[in-house]
């Protein structure tokens, strides 16, 4: 049973390629139905893995990626497609890029690399899927709700999600640049 949330975050990233192939169709709502999946089942298996204690290694690394894959791959489609702006996606995806890369090179240098995201790093996360979901519902053009998703959207939710965006990606340059630091000071 401990596994259990792993398999969850495994699903999670078999949606991708799926969900992809759907934005790449046009097919909107189906891609929305599956974000809203993969968002439904990243809560669901952190629940558990809290809850129960089912945490392991693993799923400390691949439940953040599962997160970056999907949205990294939504924001790309969504660009090419012309539905979010370029320096939108360039900041989410240059924060992915700056910490997964850091997190690299803090795991080459000092061994291991203990994945937890911060408060903000999950609202982050949170608010970018829920306004890619927005993007997603105005693009299915659902009458007052597309309107209500578009007034949200741009430049809203744009404006936060870079803002969260970069306030995130400091927050987590500063920590592990501290923590980095410190492991550089200590003698070997």
């Amino acid at each position: 049973m401990r596994h259990v949330p792993n398999l969850i975050t495994v699903v999670r990233i078999a949606l991708i390629a799926p969900t992809v192939w759907l934005l790449l169709r046009g097919d909107y709502m189906s891609a929305l139905i599956l974000i809203v999946l993969a968002g439904a089942s990243d809560a669901l298996d952190g629940a558990l893995a809290r809850r129960f204690a089912w945490t392991t290694r693993f799923g400390a690394f691949a439940d953040p990626l599962a997160d970056k894959l999907l949205v990294g791959a939504t924001f790309i489609i969504l660009l090419l497609q012309g539905h979010v702006p370029l320096w939108l996606a360039i900041i989410a995806i240059a924060r992915d890029l700056i910490i997964l890369g850091g997190a690299g090179a803090y795991r080459l240098k000092f061994q291991r690399v203990e994945m937890d995201p911060t408060f903000i790093s999950k609202a982050n996360t949170a608010v970018q899927i829920g306004m890619l979901i927005a993007v997603l519902v105005q693009l299915i053009d659902v009458a007052q709700l597309s309107a209500f998703a578009a007034a949200l959207v741009d430049p809203w939710g744009f404006a936060l999600v870079a803002l969260l965006s970069i306030i995130s990606g400091l927050d987590y340059v500063i920590t592990w640049g501290g923590r980095a630091a410190r492991q550089w000071r200590q003698p070997p």
